[in-house]
C-alpha cells in the first residue's frame, strides 16, 4: 500500500465541486496539496478550509486552458513545492447541447479543458517522475467515457479519450514503478450538472456523493488501481461495469437500456434547461452560473 503521507500533490480544478472534497481528503491523508484553478478567491477559500484541519497548501492561480503555458506553471510548481509526486487530472467542464448547436469555441473548450491540458502537464511532469522511479497520475474520467451519452457527446469524447490515453500509457509505464489510475465516477450529487440544471437523476441510473468519489481517488493511488468506476452502491458498480461489458458486443442493447432508465431523456431536459439559461437576462445568468458552475 502507498502512503501519501509527506507527498506532493498537484491537483487541477481544486477550488469548486469535486476538487474541493479530494483536497479534503488529500489534508486527511497528511499530504501537500497544490492546488491550482483559474480563480485566487475560490482557492484563498479552500486553502482556509485545508489548513484549519491542519492541511498542508499551495495556491496558484492558472487557467488550464492555456496549454501553451503550462510549461511554465510545471517550473513555478518544481520552484515553489519541488518535485510533483502525484498530479490529479480534475480540471473538467461540461455542457449539454444538442450536437449541432455547439459551437467550434465550445467544442474546443471541452476539449482541451479535459483532455488536452491533460495529457499536456502529465508529459511535463512524467520525466521527473521516471526519473525517481515514483509517482501517480491519476485521470478524472466518467462513465460517459465508457458509453457515449446523447446530448454530451462532446464530454463524451474528451472522458473516452482520457480514459483510452490512461490506458495506453499504462501499458508505457509498466515496470517503471509510475502508475496512473482513470476514476469514472457516474452522476453525482451536489456538485457539477446535478447542480446546476436542477433536474433530477433517474434513481436507477444510480448517484453517488462526491464524497465516493473522493475517497475512490485516495484508494486508487493506494492500492494501484487502474480503473475505478463510481456509483451508488457495490452493487449498481457491479451491474455498471457488467452493462458496459454487454455493450462493447451489444450497443445497441445499451442504447435501449439508457432510454428505458431516462437517461436519454434527463440530457435531454439538461439541454433545453442549459440553453433556456442563456437567454436570461446577462447579470442574472452571470449570478446564477457563479454559483453553481464547475471551474477548472
Amino acid at each position: 500500500m502507498t502512503s501519501l503521507k509527506g507527498k506532493t500533490v498537484l491537483l487541477t480544478g481544486a477550488s469548486r465541486g469535486l476538487g474541493v472534497y479530494i483536497a479534503r481528503n488529500l489534508a486527511k491523508e497528511q499530504a501537500t496539496i497544490v492546488g491550482v484553478s483559474r480563480s485566487k478567491l475560490s482557492l484563498d477559500k479552500v486553502s482556509d478550509q485545508i489548513k484549519a484541519v491542519g492541511g498542508k497548501w499551495i495556491s496558484i492561480p492558472f487557467d488550464m486552458t492555456n496549454v501553451g503555458e503550462l510549461s511554465n506553471l510545471a517550473t513555478q510548481i518544481h520552484e515553489i513545492a519541488g518535485p510533483v509526486d502525484i498530479l490529479i487530472n480534475n480540471a473538467g467542464v461540461e455542457m449539454y447541447r444538442n450536437f449541432v448547436d455547439y459551437s467550434l469555441a465550445e467544442i474546443q473548450s471541452i476539449l482541451t479543458t479535459n483532455l488536452v491540458a491533460a495529457v499536456e502537464i502529465t508529459r511535463l511532469l512524467l520525466p521527473s517522475m521516471l526519473e525517481r522511479r515514483s509517482g501517480h497520475i491519476v485521470n478524472i474520467a466518467s462513465v460517459a467515457g465508457k458509453k457515449g451519452i446523447a446530448y454530451n457527446s462532446i464530454y463524451s469524447a474528451s472522458k473516452a479519450g482520457l480514459i483510452l490515453w490512461s490506458d495506453a500509457i499504462r501499458q508505457e509505464l509498466a515496470g517503471t514503478d509510475v502508475n496512473i489510475s482513470a476514476i469514472c465516477p457516474g452522476y453525482i450529487s451536489k456538485v457539477g450538472m446535478t447542480v446546476k440544471t436542477r433536474v433530477p437523476v433517474p434513481q436507477l441510473a444510480g448517484i453517488s456523493t462526491p464524497s465516493d468519489a473522493a475517497n475512490a481517488v485516495i484508494k486508487s493511488i493506494k492500492y494501484n488501481r487502474a480503473e475505478v468506476i463510481v456509483n451508488e452502491s457495490p452493487l449498481t458498480e457491479a451491474l455498471t461495469k457488467l452493462m458496459f461489458a454487454i455493450g462493447q458486443l451489444y450497443p445497441e442493447i445499451v442504447d435501449t437500456i439508457y432510454r428505458l432508465i431516462g437517461v436519454v431523456k434527463l440530457n435531454q431536459i439538461r439541454a433545453e434547461t442549459w440553453n433556456s439559461m442563456e437567454i436570461l437576462p446577462n447579470q442574472l445568468k452571470k449570478q446564477y452560473t457563479s454559483a453553481v458552475s464547475i471551474d477548472n
